[in-house]
């Protein structure tokens, strides 16, 4: 699962990508229409998405000449749910660190 969450976040890392993966966070879109916010051309899009399709974030299917793409919610969720653990980890540690904080200012 390691290696996923590496791709996942390698192809978060770049803000024309999360602006793409925002943009199919409202629903399925063209290849083009991913491509007009952005101040890139339409190669450069492409291969952003080759990067986003190999993290599994963004499927896509070809239908006459449009390329449909949409976000793959379970991808999203996977990094959402190593976020929370990371979270509830940190969380204790520093409760823990409060606690010994606190039974330490008591001797």
């Amino acid at each position: 699962m390691l290696k996923h969450l590496d791709d996942v976040f390698h192809a978060l890392a770049d803000p024309s990508r999360r602006q793409m993966v925002e943009r199919l966070g409202r629903g399925p879109a063209t290849v083009s229409e991913l491509a007009r916010p952005l101040s890139i051309s339409l190669p450069a899009v492409v291969q952003h998405l080759q990067v986003l399709q190999s993290s599994g974030l963004v499927q896509s299917r070809k239908t006459g000449r449009v390329r449909m793409c949409q976000l793959n919610r379970d991808v999203l969720d996977d990094a959402e749910s190593w976020f929370a653990a990371q979270r509830r980890q940190w969380i204790k540690r520093l409760d823990n660190l409060g606690e010994f904080l606190d039974s330490s200012d008591d001797e």
